[in-house]
């Protein structure tokens, strides 16, 4: 009996991208599906049992690079005439109703939940961002409703779809659960961020609350600024001379840097997308026993200090993250409790060996 053929289709996402390649794409192909990934990005390659495919990369402006991108990839997924199409961009929704009318099972797959998303981008207008937030969900419905399936990164965005389409899977994204960090080092003086280096992210925060904390102190920015002027603002600030740039960098130096760290900072601002989300270095933290300094958003202290992981802070006071970093810095035993309790947590309940399950038998039962 033949395998069942999927294609992941991305425009948008680099290969290796963790949720879509050594998650998704490889926990299906070790289930027993012939798995395909279209990148515009990357080398044609086969890995982990995974076929990656090039479509080429596409330059010009940011929406000529979307909708040029997601042509590309859709036009070199179709040549490989899989039976499941699975969509991890927004941009690609223009050909997921095509792809169905061809005979193809299609899911889209929402990593965040865009319409609120869209209300914190700096490169939209302000005056339109609302409009533009409501069209969107306007579309992404009537598409998702006509689709097999959609998956979503978070139980928030699982309630919205819900409303849309009968067969709504969580596939949350959380670390593989086999990844080995070393010991942290309690009571130290360094702490850190990795991820986008934006506004949105509360970057000028973290730095302004470095301003309150002794020399010793450091603070480790792992990532690209974006905008890219973002960071002129930031050297201007009181705290930077306690800042240190390892930029864009691997998975294992981003472990190595955690694991160096007294606590890792994930301040982000209240924005609506922000506030019942699932951010991947929350639990990335607490998988390398390190203690978590997050935004006091009140779904994310269930998570973090009811569970006794962390400290919850307003992440539009400098001073209060201050505090927190210190706290942690001067406490080594409380450390240690919270970053055994976050370890703790992500073997038994907060890892991707779980939310795979959820995700095979979606695609089992698609195909039958």
């Amino acid at each position: 009996m033949n395998k069942v053929k999927v294609c992941h289709l991305t425009s948008a996402h680099p290969h290796p991208d963790v949720r879509i390649f050594d998650k998704e794409c490889v926990s299906l192909a070790e289930a027993g599906f012939e798995v395909h990934l279209v990148v515009c990005k990357g080398e044609t390659q086969e890995l982990n049992g995974v076929k990656v495919w090039q479509a080429g990369e596409v330059k010009g402006g940011r929406l000529a690079r979307m909708i040029n991108a997601a042509k590309a990839v859709y036009k070199k997924g179709l040549a490989l005439d899989a039976d499941v199409y699975h969509l991890h961009d927004p941009e690609l929704l223009q050909f997921a109703l095509m792809l169905k009318r061809k005979g193809k099972k299609v899911i889209y797959d929402a990593h965040e939940d865009l319409p609120r998303q869209v209300m914190g981008k700096y490169w939209i207008p302000k005056i339109v961002r609302k409009l533009v937030s409501v069209l969107i969900e306007l579309l992404e419905n009537f598409i998702v409703r006509r689709l097999d399936a959609v998956v979503v990164a978070t139980p928030i965005i699982g309630q919205r779809f819900q409303k849309v389409s009968t067969r709504t899977v969580v596939v949350n994204n959380f670390p593989i659960k086999d990844i080995q960090f070393v010991e942290p080092k309690y009571g130290g003086k360094q702490v850190c961020y990795a991820g986008g280096l934006t506004f949105n992210r509360g970057i000028d925060s973290m730095v302004a609350a470095m301003h309150f904390l002794p020399e010793d102190f450091e603070l480790k920015l792992a990532g690209r600024y974006s905008p890219t002027d973002f960071r002129t603002k930031l050297v201007e600030m009181q705290g930077w001379s306690k800042v240190v740039e390892i930029g864009y960098v691997s998975r294992k130096e981003v472990r190595e840097m955690v694991a160096q760290s007294v606590a890792g900072l994930v301040t982000l601002r209240p924005l609506p997308n922000y506030l019942e989300s699932l951010p991947i270095k929350l639990f990335e933290y607490m998988q390398a026993g390190v203690p978590v300094i997050a935004s006091n958003f009140p779904y994310w202290k269930t998570l973090v200090e009811d569970q006794g992981v962390g400290v919850c802070v307003d992440p539009e006071r400098p001073k209060e993250i201050a505090d927190a970093m210190k706290y942690i810095s001067d406490h080594p035993e409380v450390a240690k409790k919270m970053g055994d309790q976050g370890r703790k947590l992500v073997a038994e309940k907060y890892n991707w060996e779980h939310e795979a399950e959820q995700l095979v038998a979606l695609y089992s039962d698609l195909s039958l």
